[in-house]
């Protein structure tokens, strides 16, 4: 069948080049499916031999020695002498052009063709504003197009016929970011299908977990790396689980003790200005401002690299942190139990904490965060009606990286300690005589020890802790070759230094640890040869019973 084409294979080099311009989320799909396309780009048939469709704009002569292709409908009124109001087959195929030749000539009709679809969907950034004919410098001003989004299919179809036509007109890309999804498969593994019913009803999954929760699923999938998901209902539970209910219910924490404080001290709470709450002396509310400004940067991070899946994870993680430590470690703080003073510049500091949570989530959780939003702004005389009023959050590089450390630091104390406590189905109730803290680093020692010693105290319920920068008055050290390594390599010679290997002092390990390499029959070995086993080493001095430990290396 006789068809128009366009001559990609002619500026194949140049779409190559173009590719190289643009970013994709996930690379991978550039890089490799869509420059392998674009490598084997062949000449593209355009026409199509159907009624319905954009008529191909091409009149050509009896003998096919003339052609015109009409850029406007102006050209063609002008060239026909005959008004033009409609563009469709019926309306076109009899409207003639007399030859240039001259009269005996004849006519020239338009060919019956017309225009492959993905040759209008390639059109998109030029069609939807009447360029070239309106519109010229709102197109000049925003071309390329600064992001698109489609599917891992779009790589041979709206991708491709975008980059074809923006590179033939302009040698341009038409877009500068593009993040390109997967497919949304039924719980089996096999297509969604309406006549198979294999997926539960989109509407029933929102009335029943919320819109955000749905959207957060899916932003926090494989879909969104260009990989296949199977939509599991369970899924989206689990964001309402884990992410919403303990976000709301440190929301609610704070709009009770709020509520608390305004009925015992006959005020409505105002917020303390977040200049002035840096000035608090207490270590939890500089973690959770730095927390705060973790979270903003990493959004900030993340969005500007349109990596949208990895920011479920670091929020579920900083909602856990703001509920099972910032609010956990002070409750008596918040509950007033310490003071008037403190107990507004704690409710303060989780005010401005949720606050900002709410305005940089809200693009992914609109309903959500306008929800919790529309209450914590009656706090604030100058706050916005709407959330999606409000400026997205801006860093403020004030981030304490040591007290970050600090405290992440304490939380792994305090889960050994509890492992410990479970191990031997202690209660929290029962008080420990001693914590002994054992590291070389007198920095980790020290943050364990000092400002946030009293919370490790409390939590579990031990009367002092003490630290300990001698890891071999309570560990001793063995080493073990690795075989899965070391065999292939040292082949006859693997059985000698085995042995060697195993029989190294706690000097030569340690000095091992420290250079990272040793030699045995003439063989380096690095740490990536020889695993370091450390064993708890009980004092002679303390029954079995006295004594327990837990490690996490």
């Amino acid at each position: 069948v006789p068809s128009w084409f366009i001559k990609v294979e002619k500026i194949r080099d140049q779409l190559l080049e173009c590719n190289k311009e643009t970013y994709w989320v996930p690379d991978y799909v550039k890089e490799k499916r869509f420059h392998n396309w674009l490598e084997g780009a062949r000449d593209w048939a355009v026409s199509r031999s159907r009624f319905w469709g954009t008529p191909l704009p091409v009149w050509i002569s009896q003998d096919g020695e003339e052609i015109v292709v009409m850029d406007s409908i102006e050209k063609l009124e002008r060239l026909s002498g005959v008004k033009v109001n409609d563009l469709h087959r019926h309306h076109v195929d009899d409207i003639t052009i007399p030859s240039s030749r001259g009269p005996e000539f004849g006519v020239l009709k338009r060919v019956e063709d017309v225009f492959d679809c993905w040759f209008e969907s390639g059109s998109m950034p030029y069609a939807y504003i009447h360029y070239p004919f309106e519109n010229r410098e709102l197109f000049e001003k925003n071309f390329p197009g600064n992001f698109v989004a489609e599917g891992l299919d779009q790589t041979r179809g709206w991708f491709y016929t975008l980059m074809v036509l923006s590179t033939a007109l302009f040698g341009k890309p038409a877009f500068k970011n593009l993040i390109c999804n997967g497919l949304v498969l039924a719980e089996d593994g096999k297509k969604m299908s309406k006549s198979k019913q294999n997926y539960p009803s989109p509407m029933e999954v929102i009335d029943e977990y919320g819109a955000d929760a749905l959207r957060l699923y899916l932003v926090n999938s494989p879909v969104v790396r260009a990989e296949s998901l199977r939509f599991k209902r369970i899924g989206v539970f689990g964001v309402v689980k884990d992410v919403f209910l303990p976000w709301y219910n440190a929301y609610r924490f704070l709009v009770q003790n709020a509520k608390r404080l305004e009925v015992e001290g006959l005020t409505a709470f105002s917020p303390i200005d977040q200049a002035s709450l840096r000035k608090s002396s207490n270590v939890l509310d500089h973690w959770i401002h730095s927390a705060t400004e973790s979270l903003v940067s990493f959004v900030h991070q993340e969005m500007d690299a349109y990596r949208l899946y990895t920011v479920v994870p670091y929020l579920v993680k900083y909602i856990d942190n703001l509920t099972n430590i910032y609010v956990r470690f002070n409750r008596k703080r918040l509950k007033g139990r310490t003071g008037e003073e403190d107990c507004k510049i704690s409710l303060s500091t989780l005010y401005h904490a949720l606050v900002t949570t709410c305005v940089a989530m809200a693009p992914f959780t609109p309903f959500f965060t306008e929800v919790l939003y529309q209450n914590l702004r009656k706090a604030s005389s100058k706050s916005e009606q709407s959330i999606h009023f409000c400026s997205f959050p801006s860093t403020t590089g004030e981030r304490d990286e040591r007290v970050e450390r600090s405290v992440t630091r304490m939380m792994t104390i305090i889960d050994l300690a509890r492992n410990i406590r479970e191990r031997h189905s202690k209660a929290l109730k029962t008080p420990l005589k001693e914590m002994v803290v054992v590291h070389p680093d007198s920095e980790f020692l020290e943050d364990i020890t000092g400002k946030l010693k009293e919370y490790v105290m409390e939590e579990m319920n031990v009367k002092t802790v003490t630290p300990c920068n001698d890891p071999m008055k309570y560990a001793s050290l063995r080493a073990e070759p690795n075989f899965s390594v070391l065999g292939k390599r040292l082949g006859k010679d693997m059985g000698k230094v085995s042995n060697e290997v195993k029989k190294m002092t706690q000097e030569q390990i340690l000095a091992f640890e420290q250079s990272g390499e040793i030699s045995f029959l003439g063989h380096c070995l690095t740490l990536d040869d020889i695993k370091v086993v450390r064993q708890f080493k009980r004092p002679v001095d303390v029954s079995e019973k006295e004594i327990d430990a837990a490690g996490d290396g």
